[in-house]
């Protein structure tokens, strides 16, 4: 997949710019296709946030569950995780539910993803 950007959004809130990769990744947990336009209605965002935030919780579950790096790793960059990468669609979802019936997200891309 190339660096092609998908641009989420919201009728209450501004604009959140992200990778296609990262997106389907988050979309994928939600259950919503990687096509090049898309739209979350008020009543999909609350289903979508509690899948997103059990998505995070089991990320970090996961990390504490970890062993300690030993002293070499801990040099190395640490990657992006998935709780950082979600957070601005989670705000998103959750501050857009709130605005009541009008309220929408929708996502467009240059292409399907």
């Amino acid at each position: 997949m190339d660096a092609m950007i998908v641009t989420f959004v919201s009728s209450e809130t501004g604009e959140v710019l992200m990778y296609a990769e990262t997106a389907k990744t988050l979309l994928d947990i939600v259950g919503k296709a990687g096509s090049a336009r898309g739209v979350f209605t008020p009543p999909e965002m609350l289903s979508a946030l509690a899948k997103l935030q059990a998505a995070v919780a089991e990320a970090r579950r996961q990390a504490a569950a970890q062993p300690d790096d030993d002293e070499e790793d801990r040099s190395k960059p640490l990657p992006v995780s998935l709780p950082q990468r979600a957070w601005p669609l989670i705000d998103m979802l959750e501050r857009t539910a709130k605005a009541g019936p009008d309220a929408h997200i929708t996502w467009t891309a240059a292409a399907d993803f």
